[in-house]
């Protein structure tokens, strides 16, 4: 019989082989052979398209054009207005959300009575799926029997004829607003978590030194938030960017490609005109965008890190 291998007291053997790293390797396989083949393969697959030609249909040859896509990327005035679009979007629905989600935050840090009942309200748009949402909030927005245009022409207010998400003007904030109400919930539970685990003997020192309430939130509150304030308004940002699902069902992208945000716009080139090529370089595209932002937020808190 051949005599096993005698391990060291550091999990080798007489070889110098780490057999403890190599049976946690093989254990791992199980669970990185899902990502490889559902995001990473898929994802490098996006990327190359995005320098080729291809196109929908059987028995259509693709062929590698380098950076043809991403030149005529640069001269389509319809991406670009949807680049801006989107920017306005992600950067409105960002701005705001973080707003509201910072007030609601503390009050809902307060001892009020029924507590937990709000705390549990605030969490309903998160329980809901984006597209249940866009469905529940184009019925409001509905121009005949909507909930807004019956609340506005029984207070005899302007804007009871308005056909708010066919509008020029008012699709892109309609659909802005809808991205508030829906985002809110994850916002308002970080910085939440962030107010209650600043240290209740800050603000009471700060107290008896007669600083007021409003002193108390700017040199206490908002620099003890700051680390979460820059992981969730950053995360907000790309997930806002991304979105798709919601503006999908509400517009469309219309009217006349006013809410077209860049992810509709890959998807129309991609799905309604079968420019699989050009609609992965769109998505190439993104992807350089949301790594900057990362590398952006990555280096502030290694610098804040460092400090």
């Amino acid at each position: 019989m051949v005599p096993e291998p005698r391990l060291t007291s550091g999990g080798r053997n007489r070889a110098g082989v780490d057999l403890r790293g190599r049976e946690s390797l093989v254990l791992l396989i199980p669970a990185l052979l899902p990502i490889l083949l559902l995001s990473v393969a898929p994802l490098a697959r996006g990327i190359y398209l995005g320098f080729t030609d291809s196109r929908a249909g059987f028995g259509v040859k693709t062929h590698f054009t380098g950076l043809d896509n991403f030149h005529r990327l640069i001269h389509d005035t319809l991406f670009i207005n949807s680049f801006k679009i989107g920017l306005i979007w992600a950067g409105a629905v960002t701005f705001i959300q973080f707003c509201l989600a910072l007030g609601l935050a503390l009050l809902l840090s307060q001892p009020l009575k029924m507590r937990w009942l709000a705390r549990s309200l605030a969490l309903v748009p998160w329980a809901m799926p984006s597209v249940i949402v866009a469905i529940m909030w184009k019925l409001v927005f509905q121009p005949q029997a909507g909930v807004l245009n019956e609340m506005l022409y029984r207070a005899h207010l302007p804007g009871s004829n308005i056909d708010w998400l066919s509008d020029f003007s008012w699709a892109l904030p309609a659909v802005i607003l809808v991205g508030v109400w829906a985002g809110m919930p994850q916002t308002t539970v970080a910085l939440l978590a962030g107010v209650q685990s600043i240290q209740d003997e800050l603000h009471e020192a700060a107290a008896v030194d007669g600083a007021t309430t409003l002193q108390r939130f700017w040199t206490i509150t908002l620099p003890q938030l700051r680390p979460v304030i820059i992981a969730i308004t950053t995360l907000d940002l790309i997930w806002n960017f991304n979105s798709f699902g919601l503006v999908w069902v509400l517009t469309q992208g219309g009217p006349g490609h006013s809410t077209e945000l860049p992810m509709l716009f890959a998807y129309n080139e991609s799905f309604k005109y079968g420019e699989f090529g050009y609609a992965s370089a769109l998505g190439d595209a993104m992807v350089v965008v949301i790594t900057a932002v990362l590398i952006f937020y990555l280096w502030g808190r290694v610098k804040e890190t460092s400090k």
